[in-house]
């Protein structure tokens, strides 16, 4: 399978985001990747609902959710309601997360578990069979255009050996830093996603970037 490329529209231009959203359809970008931030989970505030509700109406792609909120499962039908297709939960945010991965795998929605740097990916070894994907960040999460963190290669090697070691279909997806220079380390670590958001929305090329991202 090749590698699936899911442009952040944290990274986006607000005021244009019909145009973005139609780059991205065009493109040959799978996911459209949607960060909510509260303010407290995480130290930025970023969109939610209203701005998700209108994204789903401008593309048939994967609408993949990341909740970078505390108490996440108060919101999850919400999110449902407004058209994700995948909705990943911080692992750090969820002190009950088997029923946060339950109650959106029983919405319909493919559930997801996110990782900051500094968690090791082992405390996910009893969690792996119940996830469709593993989010490990690679920036300490909150703002965009922030360096890719070097050991995360490591992280992806160990967690990949841990889905192939339980049996799990999850993929994994790295948020954070993707560039078109580290990405084939990434590919090549395991990577089964890249998150892309200045990489690609700052390009004077963006179509062109996320062909080459795919390529990598």
């Amino acid at each position: 399978m090749s590698v699936i490329i899911a442009p952040s529209f944290l990274a986006s231009n607000f005021l244009r985001l019909e145009d973005e959203c139609s780059m991205v359809n065009q493109s040959e970008a799978e996911w459209f990747h949607l960060d909510v931030m509260d303010g407290r989970f995480v130290p930025n505030i970023s969109f939610g609902l209203p701005v998700i509700e209108a994204i789903r109406k401008a593309t048939s792609k994967v609408c993949d959710v990341h909740l970078m909120i505390e108490e996440p499962g108060l919101y999850a039908e919400a999110f449902k309601k407004a058209g994700a297709d995948n909705l990943t939960v911080h692992y750090e945010a969820c002190p009950h997360l088997h029923r946060n991965i339950q109650q959106i795998r029983n919405l319909g929605m493919k559930a997801g578990v996110a990782l900051n740097p500094h968690t090791p990916v082992s405390l996910l070894k009893d969690i792996l069979a119940d996830v469709d994907l593993v989010c490990l960040m690679s920036v300490n999460p909150g703002f965009g255009g922030q360096t890719f963190i070097p050991h995360t290669l490591n992280r992806i090697r160990e967690l990949k050996d841990m889905i192939l070691a339980s049996g799990s279909s999850a993929l994994i997806e790295i948020d954070g830093g993707v560039t078109e220079a580290n990405a084939s380390a990434i590919v090549g670590a395991g990577a089964d996603v890249l998150v892309a958001g200045s990489t690609v929305f700052s390009s004077t090329d963006p179509i062109g970037t996320i062909g080459r991202l795919k390529k990598a």
